[in-house]
């Protein structure tokens, strides 16, 4: 009789996202450290919201279907209410102080690290799982709030080891947009979802250049893969009078205007100069809640892309003033401003400067098992919390010790610096041998027969079990002098 055919699950990672090694982790928390060092210099605390927020507090220009889940993560609850995933960290944001505005002390400066989600098509350097690093101040209506903002955005580069040169903060102001857009005829909220096509397309500067700005303007674009974006289907001097203000030939005399003179004169005041902060008609931040100025973090250094052409990097983050969007739930203004950066975007970025260090972490110690008796792992685990009570990292061997030549080969593997090794000869004199396995691999490259290795016990030392701590200790010492001599001598 045949055997009934075993299903087997096929392990599979979602499109869209990815698993982060130990090594990206340790530089990501590196490189988050030294925003956070800047976030608190300016006096921002700390806040945290969950990553499912109601669907409908996400914000108005959600699409509304029977089911929201176009552009979003959503599922409905037992109370068949639908939740989302958040797709940035501002949303969840105002409705935390819309709900907390009589407790919250205003002006509220507050930062948030967290994963976003965006249910889009993914692509090279697209992701469905992101994360995010934020600094906003609610209930300050004054330019000056989005003014620091930007002073801040430039500090945090130059904390990351970006040079003034490599970035530049670049700032406009929605409200001389919305001129743009009443002198365009798309003024009036009968035409808010087309006016955001036109911004979108806008934002695409960077990406597409004037021309491929043009055709988003107009009729639409079609991409290398065929895919069609339909356009804002503007008359041809609707588009030369985007395209002229974007390319600042065009002014237009507005409230917004005069807040963006307001900005330039604390910059100068501050000595932020052009080179570091600069004022740019062509900055559009895509989205709808935005109110007033608005920024982006840019960096200026070539990088090859996936085609193989030579471009400039671009945005890492940005943001601007949103003084709409706590009134959702108020009903009364709440001027806010704040900007975002995007974490994995940067971290490309700092890899491309070299300026992101991989944290160098220390394989652990391995206390090897030689017997498999409860008193001996006792006695050998206590070794291991003899050395981690010491601040030494270390692991006892959790795998069959009957096969100790796979101990040294997991040791090998995981990279560790040194093994301890206590058979029943050593426990009976109460000793231990400590392999040093990093010089041991070395010397083995040297020597040639076996009689040599026997003779000459490489790198490994006999020290009483009491002395362990300071033999460990001494030895990790003398490696980290080793390699400290490597990378002078550049080996």
């Amino acid at each position: 009789m045949a055997k009934p055919k075993t299903f087997k699950l096929k392990a599979r990672l979602p499109r869209g996202f990815v698993d982060r090694s130990a090594a990206d982790i340790r530089a990501s928390d590196a490189m988050l450290a030294k925003i956070r060092a800047v976030y608190e210099h300016y006096g921002f605390d700390p806040v945290e919201t969950p990553a499912f927020e109601y669907t409908d507090c996400l914000g108005k220009f959600l699409p509304d279907t029977d089911r929201p889940n176009a552009g979003v993560f959503s599922v409905q609850d037992d109370d068949e209410q639908w939740m989302s995933l958040r797709y940035d960290l501002t949303a969840p944001l105002a409705r935390h102080v819309a709900e907390n505005i009589n407790e919250i002390q205003l002006p509220y400066r507050t930062y948030r690290a967290g994963w976003v989600f965006r249910n889009e098509k993914p692509g090279p350097g697209r992701f469905r799982q992101f994360m995010q690093f934020d600094a906003d101040t609610i209930g300050a209506p004054g330019v000056q709030a989005d003014a620091e903002m930007c002073m801040m955005m430039a500090d945090t580069m130059e904390a990351l080891g970006i040079p003034r040169g490599s970035y530049v903060i670049r700032v406009n102001n929605r409200k001389v947009l919305d001129g743009v857009m009443e002198a365009i005829g798309l003024g009036g909220e009968e035409n808010a979802e087309r006016r955001l096509t036109v911004l979108r397309a806008i934002d695409k500067l960077d990406k597409f250049g004037p021309e491929g700005v043009r055709l988003l303007l107009g009729e639409g674009r079609k991409d290398e893969s065929g895919d069609f974006t339909k356009g804002a289907e503007l008359g041809a001097d609707a588009i030369d009078l985007i395209l002229g203000y974007m390319a600042g030939t065009t002014r237009l005399d507005t409230e917004g205007q005069a807040e963006l003179d307001q900005m330039a004169e604390i910059f100068t005041a501050c000595d932020y100069g052009a080179d570091r902060i600069k004022i740019d008609p062509s900055v559009v931040r895509g989205l709808e809640y935005y109110t007033g100025p608005v920024y982006e973090a840019e960096l200026l250094f070539p990088v090859t892309n996936e085609k193989g052409e030579v471009v400039q990097f671009g945005s890492v983050g940005g943001g601007g003033r949103y003084d709409g969007l706590v009134k959702r739930f108020t009903g009364r203004d709440v001027p806010a401003t704040g900007f975002s950066i995007g974490v994995s975007r940067l971290m490309t970025a700092l890899k491309n400067l070299g300026k992101l260090g991989r944290e160098e972490v220390l394989a652990p110690v391995l206390v090897t098992v030689m017997d498999g008796g409860l008193e001996a792992l006792g006695r050998y685990q206590k070794m291991t919390q003899t050395l981690r009570a010491a601040g030494i990292r270390a692991e006892m061997y959790q795998g069959n010790w009957k096969k100790f030549g796979n101990q040294l080969k997991y040791a090998d593997r995981r990279g560790c610096p040194l093994a301890i090794i206590q058979g029943s000869d050593e426990r009976e004199q109460g000793v231990v041998q400590i392999k040093d396995l990093i010089e041991g691999k070395r010397l083995s490259g040297e020597i040639t027969d076996n009689v040599t290795w026997r003779e000459s016990r490489p790198a490994q030392e006999t020290v009483a079990e009491g002395d362990i701590v300071a033999a460990v200790t001494r030895m990790l010492t003398a490696q980290a002098e080793d390699r400290d001599k490597a990378s002078e001598s550049g080996e």
